[in-house]
């Protein structure tokens, strides 16, 4: 760790608000969407690193002069035999330098394969070039701070790879010398371990870059289970203000597919919609989002609500608070309620609110359980899947599952079961579908967004999805998915209104 303070103002991108930075890693990226001030960043950070006394060199993304790389690698004997080396690893090529009459020499490239040679400055080979700049900037120095504006150019993902890696190995040899990478790329986003997090610099459209100062225990813990399962397609957060997260691969491709309903003067333009592969991991990312200050979005499912690390995650967010604080007044009739006096002078939190809700969602699935009669097609429906968790489950009042369908039921169905309860959770129904009205909107806050029909496939309309949990999900969305992609916008706004109305409102940008 490098304790260096930094402090940087540039009014016409941030305003008022300047960038400050104590702790550093050996390694550190700068990452962002396009004009968002990464290369204005690194050269302000550039000035204040040379006034500690290292020795700063900025490699430029405009870096098409190669002379002085190939200067270096023909009078240092040490580095033209480590990059030839490497050169022939990768490429199975070689380098020599050719003296020309008037004493100068120009840079000749042996195809080994081939047997064909030919001169640097003539061939094609961008990534040959691109990578000999990069290595002689890499190994010609032993101290001081290395700045690569875009390492990314004309190279390989793999060669991308091997850069990064390169630079790994050459801070461990050299722990004196600092690096930072300005990038674009996925491939350079290399977090092996939690602490590798606080290098992450995060540049934003039009307000100050955020970062990570350091982590606490909890942190560090989550980060470190989290992190072997961060894959490279993950990655694209770091470089849009505009991500939207997804449980999984079927509402990736349903969202992604809505996106053309979007108008761009929303936010639609950039917006990259991501499957994180699993309901916990939502909560991580939306802990990476918070922690960086990113604006990150997650579409989930219901059941997010009752369990997991996303819930928690919502309940210790400070913005569903704000709101729920800025209802208080307009609320305090319903609070009333169904909250003690000293309940609400204690504060009514989001977390009060769901344990509320689930109470309530509770009282009624175990009366729902004990029904025998017949009622109707679509009430029996809802009593056989209540009936088939209580069979299957010892506990079923402690399932997601399960307050997920009694609480699809009462959305659905809760005329016809106001007139099966008894009077006093007949009661509780209206109570219901407001708390629930309430969360949601307060979730929204946090720039969580729940699917009030319980998940995806209750949305589709090539076949009828009745409650949780879903069967045969793989044969249900390819039916859906190849209605979709045969859709107009005009009609797919029709058919998915909701999605659509959820779908917007992630896609809108805070101000």
């Amino acid at each position: 760790m490098i304790h260096l303070e930094t402090k940087v103002k540039l009014p016409f991108l941030w305003g008022k608000t300047a960038f400050k930075k104590d702790c550093w890693n050996q390694v550190n990226l700068i990452v962002g969407p396009n004009g968002s001030g990464k290369t204005l960043l690194a050269e302000e950070l550039a000035k204040f690193f040379k006034k500690a006394g290292y020795q700063v060199d900025f490699l430029r993304s405009d870096r098409y002069e190669q002379e002085s790389s190939l200067a270096v690698i023909k009078e240092n004997a040490a580095v033209r035999e480590k990059i030839e080396s490497v050169i022939s690893n990768m490429f199975g090529k070689s380098i020599r330098f050719e003296q020309l009459s008037d004493g100068s020499y120009v840079p000749i490239v042996e195809n080994k394969t081939r047997g064909v040679e030919y001169n640097l400055r003539e061939g094609e080979c961008h990534g040959l070039k691109e990578i000999l700049k990069l290595l002689v900037a890499l190994y010609s120095h032993k101290k001081g701070c290395l700045i690569v504006d875009e390492p990314e150019l004309h190279l390989h993902p793999q060669f991308q790879q091997f850069f990064m890696n390169e630079i790994r190995r050459t801070a461990e040899k050299e722990p004196s010398r600092v690096f930072f990478l300005i990038t674009h790329s996925p491939y350079f986003i290399d977090l092996r371990f939690p602490e590798d997090l606080i290098g992450v610099v995060v540049c934003h459209v039009n307000r100050v870059p955020t970062h990570i100062e350091n982590l606490d225990e909890k942190d560090e813990i989550l980060f470190r289970k989290f992190l072997p399962r961060f894959n490279t397609y993950h990655k694209q957060f770091f470089f849009s203000d505009n991500q939207i997260f997804v449980e999984g691969y079927t509402d990736q491709q349903m969202f992604t597919n809505l996106l053309c309903c979007i108008e761009d003067n929303v936010g639609s333009a950039g917006t990259g919609i991501i499957d994180v592969g699993g309901k916990d991991e939502l909560g991580v990312f939306f802990k990476v989002c918070t922690l960086l200050g990113t604006d990150g979005r997650i579409i989930t499912d219901l059941d997010s609500l009752f369990c997991g690390k996303l819930r928690d995650m919502i309940c210790e967010d400070e913005r569903p608070q704000n709101w729920l604080e800025k209802q208080y007044e307009k609320q305090l009739p319903f609070f009333a309620s169904l909250f003690s006096d000293k309940e609400i002078e204690s504060k009514i939190n989001l977390e009060k609110l769901i344990i509320r809700l689930e109470r309530f969602l509770t009282a009624i699935g175990k009366h729902i359980c004990s029904i025998d009669s017949k009622i109707s097609l679509e009430v029996d429906l809802f009593v056989e899947k209540v009936k088939a968790l209580c069979d299957k489950y010892e506990k079923p009042e402690t399932l997601d599952t399960f307050k997920t369908v009694i609480l699809m039921g009462v959305l659905d169905l809760n005329k016809e079961l106001e007139r099966m309860l008894p009077v006093s959770l007949a009661q509780t129904i209206v109570p219901v579908i407001n708390l629930f009205r309430l969360i949601l909107a307060a979730s929204e806050a946090a720039r969580v967004y729940i699917l009030p029909k319980g998940c995806i496939e209750h949305f589709y309309t090539q076949n009828k999805v009745y409650y949780m949990p879903v069967s045969a999900k793989d044969r249900l969305f390819h039916a859906e998915f190849e209605f979709m992609i045969n859709c107009t916008p005009q009609r797919l706004r029709k058919n998915y209104p909701t999605l659509v109305s959820i779908l917007h409102r992630a896609c809108l940008r805070e101000v």
